[in-house]
């Protein structure tokens, strides 16, 4: 079992930053690939970025790649998506999910374990 708590949402100016941060329970953290996922209502939930158990390998969605960088450090039990040049449209809830698989996926069907989510709101 982990559980997941994003922080770090909140609302900032277009062309902003924000790091949003997901600290993890238990001791096999490192086994799990890591997503950053995001909705907004009556949209299905979008994979923004993930990595995997090493954090050797990542993916980005097309509509944050050059902005957005996710990083984990297995130690601290953390994982953080660091977003620059933010726009209205980052407007969402973003969740942290964790997929017992060591490699990363995009599906948010893969992703065994769900945060809370955090919202961030991007004004123009």
């Amino acid at each position: 079992q982990v559980q997941l708590v994003e922080s770090g949402g909140g609302l900032v100016q277009a062309g902003g930053s924000l790091r949003l941060s997901c600290a993890a329970s238990g001791r096999t953290f490192s086994r799990y690939a890591m997503g950053w996922f995001r909705q907004v209502p009556g949209k299905e939930r979008e994979c923004v970025a993930a990595i995997n158990w090493s954090g050797g390998s990542t993916y980005y969605a097309d509509s944050v790649k050059g902005r957005f960088t996710i990083s984990r450090d297995n130690a601290k039990n953390t994982v953080w998506l660091q977003m620059n040049s933010l726009k209205p449209e980052d407007t969402a809830v973003y969740y942290c999910a964790a997929d017992r698989r060591y490699s990363s996926s995009s599906s948010p069907v893969d992703y065994d374990y769900w945060g809370q989510g955090t919202q961030v709101t991007v004004s123009s």
